[in-house]
């Protein structure tokens, strides 16, 4: 493979019980010398806020959009109205990309995007013509990386799968013929998730792996060998000149016993869902990593944060272990909070069956903006002012809710898709030697 990496970005996902405000962001990509960003949807308050910050903008259309979109090129023109258009003459914001939906192919997805994804991809690129936009904004697919495969274990074997290979090329060949590129997520960390046996160091960059030979090529990593398998299968197919973003790249840091500081500093340097990126839930860099882009030589926090009461929700110490309404108290506080951080080989995975409730209730508690009622639990639960954190087990004391503006359709209270600043927007050209 041959490679020319033309920029490094994030990925910005709002999906968050508290996401920071915009504007934090903003200023937290700027400081760390991000230029690119690529969102999940086309959120008002976050475009806005990108206006005039001089990074380069990828918006999303949620699967769940591409339905009315296939369906409707009246509806497609509607969207890139108010969510490319507005805020490319009114904000100026340098939207480069429209990424019409996410991972459609995916095989957990059971072929539910089949049908729409192409006739919206269409209609989007025939609206983006029509507002006059469409040299300076391209439409593009983000795929999951098992939309190809290899027949023989190896790069060279590559080709899209054999059941969506029709579609596939349909979809490739309406990206060249407008000039827009192949987006692609690649994820070693899910092969190690999956497959007990997977070798850990292939999926890093430091070399220590025992390599794979491919004719005159060898892999040292599962990055490489992943996307060169792409390139073939571009290549072979007649697309060996498209140009390759890989939107999404990262390493967990909790939530299985494989997503740990460690492990993600590692990986991010050499180059579960809710524990992507390099920053916390409030813009702390979660490790010392050197991207080359500030003076510092490490990422910088986010400035200004604003945080709820010191203040905490734990198990009661009279309360009995025994009490019948444990169970149900901890299901339910998982069920409506986030207890990943309590499984094996976890950040908290150490904690006894107090600490197990206790980092229940308070996450139950904190996603609830501390209200007192959110700490109720029947004679189980107290709030206590002295920090029960524990060693690398983190108890969250939650930012202050961000309401949007005027424009926002943002709900809080419900638990979404994690702030997530993962290095991961890069641009590439390719070819195989």
């Amino acid at each position: 493979m041959c490679g020319v990496v033309s920029g490094i970005g994030a990925n910005w996902g709002t999906q968050a019980s508290h996401p920071l405000p915009p504007d934090s962001v903003v200023s937290l990509l700027r400081q760390n010398g991000i230029q690119k960003v690529k969102l999940f949807d086309a959120d008002y308050d976050t475009l806005t806020t990108l206006g005039k910050s001089g990074i380069e903008v990828m918006v999303g259309i949620p699967n769940d959009m591409l339905a009315s979109l296939a369906s409707s090129v009246k509806a497609a023109e509607k969207w890139v109205s108010k969510n490319v258009s507005a805020h490319i003459s009114s904000n100026n914001v340098k939207i480069r990309y429209v990424a019409v939906g996410n991972e459609p192919f995916l095989e957990t997805y059971n072929g539910s995007f089949l049908r729409t994804i192409f006739p919206a991809l269409k209609n989007v690129q025939s609206a983006l013509i029509k507002a006059g936009i469409s040299n300076q904004v391209k439409v593009t697919v983000p795929q999951n990386a098992d939309v190809y495969e290899s027949s023989n274990g190896l790069p060279s074997g590559g080709d899209f799968r054999s059941e969506i290979h029709d579609l596939m090329l349909q979809i490739i060949k309406f990206l060249s013929d407008n000039g827009a590129p192949f987006t692609v997520n690649i994820y070693p960390f899910i092969s190690l998730y999956i497959d007990a046996n997977f070798p850990v160091d292939y999926a890093f960059f430091d070399g220590n792996a025992s390599p794979i030979t491919d004719g005159s090529l060898t892999y040292y990593n599962m990055f490489d060998a992943n996307y060169d398998t792409l390139a073939w299968a571009l290549q072979k197919n007649g697309f060996g000149n498209l140009p390759i973003i890989v939107g999404e790249i990262g390493w967990p840091t909790d939530g299985d016993q494989n997503a740990n500081l460690v492990y993600a500093q590692k990986f991010n340097q050499g180059n579960f869902e809710r524990h992507w990126g390099i920053f916390t839930f409030d813009g702390i860099p979660k490790y010392q990593l050197n991207l080359g882009t500030t003076n510092s030589g490490s990422v910088v926090a986010a400035k200004g944060v604003h945080y709820l009461e010191r203040k905490w929700c734990v198990m009661r110490p009279s309360a009995s272990l025994d009490d019948p309404q444990v169970a149900l108290s901890m299901s339910y506080a998982c069920g409506l909070a986030d207890c990943t951080s309590l499984g094996y080989g976890t950040s908290c995975g150490n904690l006894d069956a107090r600490g197990n409730i206790s980092y229940a209730f308070n996450s139950y508690y904190q996603r609830n903006n501390q209200l007192d009622v959110a700490c109720k639990f029947p004679n189980l639960s107290m709030i206590t002012k002295t920090n029960p954190s524990v060693g690398s087990c983190r108890f969250e004391i939650m930012i202050e809710p961000y309401y949007g503006g005027a424009g926002s359709e943002r709900r809080l209270g419900i638990l979404q898709r994690p702030l997530s600043l993962a290095v991961v927007l890069v641009l590439v050209s390719q070819s195989i030697m």
